[in-house]
């Protein structure tokens, strides 16, 4: 693109500003679907900054095409693993088991740990349905708050959800970044943990011991799971681990000498898509077929599981047609110069977009899309170091999940679930994601320093 011939940084500040509040507007506002939003708003960016009506169709379909090359099969791939683990029980299996493992005593981190693994190939509201009975009946059995047990596995599955590929929303910003996946899952894993243990456990044991949240009837009536006909608990600790393990060797293949021999086939095990492909297919078999279900069964529960991935690959197609206007238009030049003569650490500035966005629109995916777009825009960005770029991810996760309140559909699925009114809501689920978020980022703020 011709940057020289842009206009002035005002013009192009006043551009950005304009077709950013156009695009939230239009959300908020008037209810307009979140990808026909930042479509428009990317367009009026490129418009009112005097882009060459060719510049902007160019950087449509440029934006589009370089995003979704690289999260398209991971999002598929994952949605096809998640769907297995949940129909074979796998998730169950887990939760049983670790809970069985900790004690009742020490069950909230059981559920914690749960559902901080569940979340990175099973979509939030799947996994929350299928593991919230699990915290039912350990509220039923110790006759404590439900939040007790619940906001534990809720901050499991936030951090899950937010901090750890393959789950789409660190994949996503990864891939606009341009960061090897295997250190965003080592920072995310760092990030994860914390937030975690203080959204988890911490937290949950203040809000069970605040609120007194009775089981529903519904559910107190309701036998208990027959671990029986569970799969085996260390396959699924396996077959979960077969993506993370190969990415990560590849990574470290990458910066250990010793590994040079080996690094070209690690490399190629290790490349995303790859690792999981062959997670899907151990899954198929040692899951799929083994607890009874056969091929035409597993293509429809696979099949399935795809039909939710296209609005999220269409959103963030679309957010990736934003950091190219931007970027095209000159913008990110501007901004890039903005940051650096602020003197603010660019991973504090990637926590304060993201949750701007997140606390105005309510998506966590249109949150990651615009701050990842926005950032991904400066330039000098590809020269930063892996890790420094891995820490920035981890704050927009962190940034695009704090503050759930009303304009957001997890607050409601957790109020219905739960059997809250929305002041307790408020108090509880939403100050938890505050703080899955929070220390996400403090944790990633530090590890920069390092970088």
């Amino acid at each position: 693109m011709n940057v020289a011939a842009t206009p002035d940084a005002a013009r192009l500040v006043i551009a950005a500003v304009v077709g950013l509040i156009l695009l939230l507007v239009l959300i908020i506002k008037f209810r307009v679907q979140a990808m026909i939003s930042i479509l428009v708003g990317a367009m009026a960016i490129g418009l009112m900054a005097g882009m060459p009506l060719s510049d902007i169709i160019s950087s449509v379909n440029e934006g589009i095409g370089n995003t979704l090359k690289g999260i398209a099969l991971l999002v598929g791939l994952g949605s096809m693993f998640g769907a297995i683990l949940e129909v074979s029980g796998g998730a169950q299996t887990l939760a049983v088991t670790m809970v069985r493992k900790f004690g009742d005593k020490k069950a909230a981190w059981a559920l914690g740990i749960t559902g901080l693994v569940i979340a990175m190939p099973v979509f939030f509201d799947a996994g929350l349905i299928i593991l919230i009975p699990l915290a039912f009946s350990l509220a039923k059995r110790t006759s404590r708050s439900v939040l007790y047990y619940a906001i534990p596995l809720l901050a499991g599955l936030a951090v899950g959800h937010a901090f750890i590929p393959p789950t789409p929303g660190p994949v996503l910003v990864a891939t606009m970044l341009g960061v090897d996946l295997g250190w965003v899952i080592l920072v995310g894993i760092l990030c994860g943990i914390f937030s975690m243990i203080v959204a988890g456990p911490i937290w949950g044991s203040i809000c069970g011991g605040k609120y007194m949240i009775p089981v529903p009837e519904h559910v107190a009536q309701q036998e208990d799971i027959d671990e029986s006909k569970l799969p085996n608990f260390w396959t699924i600790i396996g077959i979960i681990l077969i993506p993370l393990a190969l990415i990560i060797a590849n990574s470290v293949a990458k910066v250990v000498p010793a590994l040079a021999d080996i690094q070209p086939v690690l490399a190629f095990l290790g490349e995303p898509f790859v690792a999981l492909t062959l997670a899907v297919i151990a899954a198929m078999f040692l899951l799929g077929h083994k607890y009874g279900y056969n091929n035409e069964q597993l293509e429809k529960i696979m099949t399935k599981s795809l039909e939710p991935t296209g609005m999220i690959l269409l959103v963030t197609a679309c957010g990736g047609v934003l950091r190219y206007m931007l970027q095209n238009s000159g913008l990110g030049e501007v901004i890039g110069n903005a940051v650096a003569s602020a003197n603010l650490p660019l991973v504090l500035i990637a926590f304060i977009v993201a949750a701007l966005v997140r606390i105005s629109v309510g998506s966590a995916t249109v949150a990651m899309t615009m701050a990842a777009g926005i950032i991904s825009a400066m330039p000098g960005i590809g020269a930063l170091s892996p890790l420094y770029l891995a820490c920035v991810t981890a704050a927009i996760a962190g940034g695009s999940t704090v503050c759930s309140h009303f304009n957001d559909s997890g607050f409601w699925l957790v109020k219905s679930l739960i059997g809250m009114d929305e002041k307790t809501t408020l108090k509880t689920w939403t100050i938890m994601e505050t703080l899955v978020g929070g220390v996400g980022f403090l944790v990633a703020l530090i590890l920069s320093f390092f970088a």
